[in-house]
């Protein structure tokens, strides 16, 4: 049966030393059904979806794939700048998923049960936070954002205590890998530098092959890391996306969103912004996720420290040479993005004069982020909202027609830059949560399966779109997310 669902997992990772993992077992559960498939994404991954669907089971532990060979990975973490020792206290990694084309992708339960790393919790999860991240990772697949992805939900008909009773569920999770900048804490808290310098070399091999001939490959590697989270969390600015909690446990080295528990896109433009209900102080707030990842990537450098150079002040040297062109890239990858997404083809040297001023604007005038933009995108801009009325607003409005007007594109050219750029739509607080509500509450998944469906494409600008691009009422009360997941 497992043969003819396509299923064709290898363990790479467990060519690393036992310290980096546990063998575990799935715990079974009652009766797994399905809720949520991805069939799409099992197709890119080679499965047979018509023969994996008839067999709940076997995405939920009751009976594991073919050549599967379960470990819970160990690693550490800065959460909240607290350093500590972690790993995968409710996820399970099956093995590496090689695909048709030769791409190899981790498949991992999450939810389904104790691992040594579980730390007194059960190692379960609830239905609403498997939903979530499935609902969420997809759109940000959708919106071309690098993030692992969900394959399927199963409800598990078992109920899982946390405040209160709820529905247990598995979600399968599909990445490129789980190598994170934990877990290099962890080989460089409690490891040998022989574990430290194999895990680099594996990391290298899996992810970044051309760099292993370098002079220097484990600075390389530093670099090569730095520009993969630049540009990550440059996307994330570009859309409104608050991650909300950005230890060091959740930055993978393959430059993929990770993690999708406390975590929202904006509405009101605010850099202030906070979804997570334990982040009290703003630490993972929107405008502060830039400098987030600097300090994350700070980390990172001083675990491989000792691989960099043995000569403890030159490996520093080199690793602050590295660090110091974060903000730079960061911030050229920000900039590129602002520019296509207000239809600038050319570059200017106040183009950050321009833009930074209309994000002053939108602040200013509490302005939508998502809609602003799309306002900008189809010229819709004669309207009664607060920011388009003000007069600074039209001032800026004359400065950028006039910047558009000095390149060398049509204004059809400069319409479909921007349509390319600008989501018509986001998963808007309001909508997840009244959709998770439906299905959670009264086993409705229409809502819920609607919204993924117009998520999978958020640049169309569709008519069926239409409906979910107004922003949630008017309410005292802020928006809260919680680690659920």
């Amino acid at each position: 049966m497992s043969a003819d669902i396509g299923w064709n997992l290898a363990h790479s990772y467990q060519e690393l030393p036992t310290f980096f993992y546990s063998k575990v077992d799935p715990n079974p559960v009652e009766r797994p059904e399905f809720v949520l498939f991805n069939h799409e994404l099992a197709e890119k991954l080679g499965l047979n979806q018509e023969e994996l669907k008839k067999h709940p089971e076997m995405l939920s532990g009751n009976q594991l794939p073919e050549h599967a060979s379960p470990i819970a990975q160990a690693y550490a973490g800065h959460q909240f700048a607290h350093f500590t020792m972690l790993g995968d206290g409710r996820a399970m990694l099956l093995g590496e998923q090689i695909t048709p084309l030769g791409e190899r992708f981790d498949i991992q339960y999450k939810g389904s049960g104790r691992t040594p790393y579980s730390r007194g919790g059960d190692g379960r999860a609830a239905l609403g936070p498997m939903l979530r991240e499935y609902l969420i990772s997809e759109a940000m697949n959708g919106l071309g954002i690098p993030t692992n992805r969900s394959l399927s939900v199963v409800t598990t008909n078992e109920s899982v205590y946390r405040e209160i009773e709820l529905p247990g569920a598995i979600l399968t999770r599909v990445a490129d890998s789980h190598i994170r900048v934990g877990t290099f804490q962890y080989a460089r808290q409690w490891g040998t530098i022989e574990d430290l310098q194999t895990l680099a070399d594996y990391s290298m091999k899996r992810h970044f092959p051309h760099v292993i001939s370098e002079s220097n490959p484990y600075l390389a590697l530093l670099k090569e890391v730095i520009k993969n989270q630049a540009q990550l969390i440059a996307k994330w600015q570009l859309v409104g996306f608050v991650h909300g909690v950005m230890n060091t446990d959740n930055v993978t080295l393959s430059g993929e969103t990770i993690d999708y528990g406390p975590c929202a896109f904006m509405d009101t433009y605010d850099r202030q912004t906070v979804f997570s209900s334990i982040d009290v102080e703003g630490r993972y707030a929107y405008g502060n996720q830039p400098d987030i990842g600097g300090w994350n990537l700070a980390r990172f450098a001083e675990s491989i420290l000792v691989l960099i150079d043995e000569d403890e002040n030159q490996a520093l040297e080199l690793a602050k040479e590295a660090m110091a062109d974060y903000p730079e890239v960061y911030k050229q990858h920000w900039l590129d993005g602002m520019r296509k997404k207000l239809g600038m083809y050319s570059k200017e040297d106040e183009d950050e004069v321009m833009i930074g001023r209309l994000l002053d604007l939108m602040e200013q005038h509490q302005a939508d982020y998502t809609n602003t933009f799309r306002a900008l995108t189809l010229d819709e801009v004669d309207d009664n909202k607060p920011l388009f009325q003000s007069n600074s607003f039209k001032e800026w409005q004359q400065k950028w027609h006039a910047r558009l007007r000095r390149q060398d594109a049509s204004s059809e050219q400069v319409k479909q830059l921007m349509m390319q750029h600008n989501p018509a739509i986001i998963p808007r607080n309001h909508r997840v949560e009244e959709a998770l509500e439906a299905a959670i509450s009264d086993g409705d998944y229409t809502m819920l399966e609607q919204l993924l469906h117009v998520l999978q494409d958020p640049y169309a600008y569709s008519r069926e779109q239409e409906s979910y691009t107004a922003p949630p009422p008017k309410t005292s009360q802020p928006y809260i997310t919680y680690c659920g997941t």
